[in-house]
């Protein structure tokens, strides 16, 4: 694999031995598979920070440590390589490790093999959960600052959250959905991926107080542990819609909506509201085709940003500006899009 890296700077992008990097770019094998491919996709994310950022200034090493659906790793990758220049003088590497659906231990194991060869910083998406509350103490010990990311994990020693106040975006989308739903009968069905992520538990939570607030008599529905695993989520629709004839509305907190929208579909249902979050590829488009009602979006590259300057922050690279804030809400409708949000077709209602 031809590359202008030397086998150094590959091998702390991977995180492996330069003797490992050798055997690996040499073929001369004895090396596991898994090892390959973490070579080949360093050389790979050299290459696209290679394109954005200029060698200069102070360089930082941050590692992105993430459970959630490709889709939306993908995203974080993405908004963290189009803020890079925004950064400059200093120089961010990134190193990613991202997880679809694991056990808590995996993302403690990840935590702890960097602890172990070193970083400047962690951005962390996780649940939370005693175990990984208890690696991100290990990490602060070692001079290791831990950002959470769009879910926090409150009782750890993490040094800042970035993201929404997850309870106001619930309580948002629960004046939205009443609104629009007005008097029509029927009950809503919410989604989250897993309780265990506290982000979504608190938008579930805000959610259901507005509703008991504007609908008391509004019966709520709920559907979890689909780790937002397309796969996972339709099954799950599917036997929630069987069970319930009257459910006309979505609230997902989590994810996965184009299964949702595909359960409703496959058993000849009609989904009269449906609001969710982020503007993944996924929701972009189900957006523009009308399929959802709005989105609850967040500047995501924003928040990349954000996490990168606390670490630095915590270097004593930039200078305090004090507590940090939750993200601004913003109700994406299909005549609103952000800027940055390619342009398409609006499907008609």
């Amino acid at each position: 694999m031809r590359h202008p890296y030397p086998i150094r700077e590959i091998a702390r992008q991977a995180g492996l031995s330069t003797a490992t990097v050798d055997r690996v770019l040499n073929e001369r094998g004895n090396v596991r598979d898994s090892t390959v491919r973490e070579v080949h996709q360093a050389i790979k994310d050299l290459d696209r920070q290679r394109t954005q950022v200029r060698i200069g200034g102070r360089t930082f090493m941050i590692d992105i440590v993430m459970q959630s659906p490709e889709r939306f790793s993908t995203a974080v990758r993405e908004a963290l390589e189009a803020e890079l220049p925004s950064l400059h003088p200093a120089v961010v590497r990134s190193r990613f490790h991202f997880r679809e659906a694991c056990p808590p231990g995996d993302l403690v194991d990840a935590l702890g093999r960097i602890a172990a060869r070193g970083t400047q910083g962690v951005i962390l998406k996780a649940p939370d959960v005693p175990e990984i509350a208890a690696a991100v103490g290990r990490l602060a010990a070692a001079g290791i600052p831990v950002v959470t990311l769009v879910t926090d994990v409150p009782h750890s020693a993490r040094l800042a959250y970035v993201g929404i106040d997850n309870r106001a975006a619930g309580a948002t989308a629960a004046y939205l959905l009443a609104q629009w739903l007005g008097d029509r009968p029927g009950h809503v069905l919410t989604t989250i991926s897993r309780g265990s992520f506290r982000g979504e538990e608190e938008r579930d939570m805000g959610f259901r107080s507005a509703m008991r607030q504007a609908r008391p008599g509004r019966t709520l529905v709920e559907v979890t542990d689909s780790d937002g695993l397309d796969a996972t989520q339709r099954e799950l629709v599917l036997a929630a819609l069987r069970r319930d004839a009257d459910i006309v509305a979505v609230y997902s907190a989590g994810g996965g909506n184009v299964a949702t929208l595909d359960a409703f579909d496959a058993l000849g249902r009609e989904c009269a509201v449906f609001i969710a979050h982020d503007l993944d590829h996924d929701n972009t488009r189900l957006l523009r085709e009308r399929r959802l009602s709005a989105v609850l979006h967040h500047d995501l590259r924003q928040d990349m940003r954000r996490a990168c300057q606390i670490v630095m922050r915590a270097h004593h690279a930039l200078p305090d500006v004090g507590p940090v804030l939750p993200s601004a809400i913003q109700v994406v409708t299909p005549f609103n899009m952000p800027p940055g949000v390619p342009d398409g077709p609006l499907t008609a209602a």
